[in-house]
């Protein structure tokens, strides 16, 4: 039987009030099984950067898990990312779910200077990035002649005490068969894939991994969704919102889509009632109906 698990992201905004430690404390208090956060790092808004606020949390809590929700690839090399991850999953005590993605916004890599890559070379870099880190975390000298990205004669010591999973947000053809040849799992917004969208891109992950010799039961589907628990809340097509059991039906209705894995992104202000109602009123309903 697939243990379901529940995820809260964490929101990166670095405003007044903010405490993005706190957040995660009380996601590991009511039961959450990982907190995530997004990777933006260019804007006027105010915002910490990822793996720096995702380190401070896992060093202020025990047990719940930390994922990159997705890492930019293109932001960091990815020689650097694998011994990044590394040490963050070690000293973390093995709780790292390192996400990736090929990255969207051309215009944060301009701004820093980045290549703004070309949609074939995203999924291209994405994939090499995994198979780098793969390499690195398992070979004791790793040399890789990619398209994008190389290595030679590299080596990380320590290598990891465990498995590090690898979740990818994709959405295209390539990009969904990258994921089937290489990741641990696939982690989708709702409103860049619908439910309606599902079953096709599944088939497309599903299919690859075949092809490349993989059990598909091996990838994880993660739907990241934007919820609100309220009796009074207006429809929003891009919001999983309504009372408890209507929204509780409607995240077990995306059990029967594939996904054995939540990550829930609060809408509105009230973000302490909101962890609270999910995982009191909602997590519940749904691992029933499972």
């Amino acid at each position: 039987m697939t243990t379901i698990q529940f995820g809260l992201n964490v929101s990166t905004a670095a405003t007044p009030g903010a405490d993005p430690v706190a957040d995660a404390r009380m996601a590991e208090e009511l039961g959450f099984d990982f907190v995530s956060a997004n990777d933006h790092l260019h804007g006027t808004d105010p915002r910490f950067e990822t793996w720096t606020m995702l380190s401070w949390i896992a060093a202020n809590t025990s047990r719940i898990r930390v994922a990159t929700r997705v890492l930019g690839v293109p932001y960091r090399n990815p020689a650097v990312t694998a011994k990044m991850a590394e040490s963050f999953d070690r000293l973390s005590g093995g709780r790292l779910i390192l996400g990736m993605g090929g990255g969207a916004s051309d215009a944060e890599f301009r701004a820093f200077g980045l290549e703004a890559r070309s949609p074939r070379d995203k999924v291209d870099g994405m994939e090499e990035a995994v198979r780098i880190a793969r390499g690195l975390w398992s070979e004791r000298s790793f040399t890789f002649g990619g398209r994008l990205s190389r290595t030679e004669s590299a080596q990380i010591e320590p290598k990891p005490s465990h498995h590090i999973p690898i979740w990818l947000g994709t959405y295209g053809d390539r990009a969904l068969a990258a994921t089937g040849r290489v990741a641990d799992g696939w982690i989708p917004s709702f409103d860049y894939a619908p439910p309606e969208r599902i079953p096709a891109m599944r088939d497309r992950i599903l299919g690859a991994a075949r092809d490349a010799g993989r059990e598909p039961d091996e990838i994880t589907c993660v739907y990241n969704v934007v919820v609100r628990v309220d009796e009074r809340a207006a429809p929003d097509p891009g919001v999983v919102s309504g009372p408890p059991a209507a929204v509780a039906d409607r995240i077990a209705g995306f059990l029967q889509l594939g996904f054995a894995a939540f990550n829930f992104i609060l809408a509105g202000p009230d973000r302490d009632e909101q962890t609270a109602r999910l995982a009191r009123e909602v997590i519940p309903a749904v691992r029933a109906a499972a």
